[in-house]
């Protein structure tokens, strides 16, 4: 007997359904009740009828079946032939059986097929997981026939492995053995496969240098996900998948773990500006400083303008996190040598910028020759220097939000550009009227201003240098 139902769980509904005297269930109560396991791939009921009669009946994976009943080499050979024609149409079988001499002997009763199709929304949303360069790959319970078929329907790799012939039952999943990671690697999925195998896979990848995340919903799931970099229970999960989990879904479908990549790739993007704007404009102040003290003889800022320019930073740099950033195509990690490398050379070029302005101006007011930015003592100086790493500062941070051009496309986000506008008002304003330091004219402000757009291209074109590299 072969029957297509098409929801796993309204197997047993449909057979009560097809039964034409649906009293005939009265007369049986069940004693005992064993649930589906997933490593015995069967559930079991114990039940009696009120003449006394007893009866044992178990469901479950037809291998597992067919193992328990132990029928004829024909019998058995019809049933595989039968799973395997189902499979080769996506269907997934559970075979039936049932013991009237409480377990001693088994008869099989008939073979269930069911079809439990992917979402509507999963071969989009692999399709957009491997545009964005994310290797996708299958790990089921489900026969190897069925695993293919519906990676065929998903626009997946059609190698799939049979668990069973990978995995030695003695192997430890904590140390896979290469060549057994060479498979995993080289696979487009595994099907048959026990926890362990699920845990097994996502050591042996990380263990490769891959960040793995994991989807899952079951209890089987669990030890996988959590030991994926991103174990991800999809909606309706056990608890025991939500507990292990790093991220919930609480919505059907998969189409949300497209939005997650890209969110995640922003954020990745943020830090990235942030650490090389930080080291950048750290070494600027430091190095000014210090060998304007060395070599100069001369404080460039007061203990004021340092509290100052700190707190006007910081409003912009708390923007950041909402800025707008470009999606990288590719799966992206941290290039600690290229960031540390790339915000090292821009802050030296940010502290030749501000030396060269510095000395110009410090010979200047010191022979009396007269100033191109119109300063007549130190104190003026100071207040050209405070305004002039504000500026600078705060510009730089537009070439290191992105690697090309820093008036392309993504263009930074309101709240980043109006911080910056308004910070650098009230710095302008400050050094117009004398608030906290010393005043300098209009004129002079302007002057920096076009000092520093013409360095903004300078640093730009070293950071787009840099990225070819």
């Amino acid at each position: 007997m072969a029957s297509k139902i098409e929801d796993n769980d309204a197997i047993d509904t449909a057979v009560i359904n097809a039964l034409a005297d649906k009293q005939v269930l009265k007369e049986w109560t069940i004693d005992k009740f064993v649930p589906f396991d997933p490593v015995s791939k069967r559930t079991e009921a114990q039940a009696h009828d009120s003449k006394g009669n007893q009866i044992r009946v178990s469901k479950g994976a037809p291998q597992v079946i067919v193992d328990l009943a132990k029928p004829e080499k024909q019998e058995s050979d019809a049933i595989f032939k039968l799973v395997d024609q189902l499979a080769s149409h996506g269907y997934r079988a559970l075979g039936v059986a049932q013991s009237n001499d409480d377990g001693n002997t088994w008869k099989i009763l008939g073979v269930f097929s069911m079809f439990d199709p992917p979402r509507d929304d999963s071969k989009a949303t692999i399709e957009a997981a491997k545009a964005k360069g994310v290797t996708v790959k299958m790990i089921t319970g489900d026969d190897t026939a069925i695993a293919i078929e519906t990676c065929r329907q998903l626009g997946l790799g059609t190698n799939i492995l049979n668990a069973a012939d990978v995995f030695p039952d003695n192997m430890d999943p904590d140390n896979v053995p290469d060549e057994i990671a060479d498979k995993i690697e080289a696979a487009d999925g595994f099907a048959r496969v026990f926890p362990e195998h699920k845990y097994a896979i996502v050591k042996a990848m990380q263990k490769r240098g891959h960040i793995v995340a994991m989807t899952g919903d079951g209890v089987n799931d669990a030890p996988a996900l959590k030991q994926a970099d991103c174990g991800t229970a999809v909606s309706g999960a056990t608890d025991a998948a939500r507990s292990a989990a790093a991220l919930i879904l609480t919505a059907p479908g998969l189409s949300v773990i497209k939005t997650a990549i890209d969110e995640a790739r922003r954020i990745f993007e943020r830090i990235t500006s942030y650490t090389i704007y930080r080291v950048a404009l750290t070494m600027t102040i430091m190095f000014l400083v210090v060998l304007s003290a060395i070599f100069l003889k001369f404080t460039p800022l007061t203990a004021i303008m340092i509290v100052i320019m700190s707190l006007l930073d910081d409003i912009p740099i708390m923007t950041i996190a909402y800025d707008n950033t470009s999606v990288s195509d590719k799966p992206i990690r941290w290039q600690m040598k290229q960031i540390l490398t790339t915000s090292s050379i821009l802050g030296v070029v940010a502290v030749i910028q501000s030396m060269i302005m510095l000395v110009y101006e410090f010979m200047a007011v010191r022979s009396g020759s007269g100033s191109i930015f119109g300063i007549t003592d130190q104190s003026q100086l100071q207040t050209l220097m405070f305004l002039q790493l504000v500026v600078a500062g705060h510009l730089l941070l537009f070439v290191t939000r992105q690697s090309k051009w820093f008036f392309q496309r993504p263009f930074p986000a309101k709240a980043l550009f109006w911080a910056i506008i308004c910070t650098q008002i009230l710095a302008a304003c400050m050094c117009l009227f004398g608030w906290l330091v010393p005043a300098i004219s209009l004129k002079t402000i302007i002057l920096i201003w076009v000092y520093n757009i013409i360095w903004m291209f300078i640093i730009n074109i070293v950071r787009l240098i840099l990225e070819k590299n």
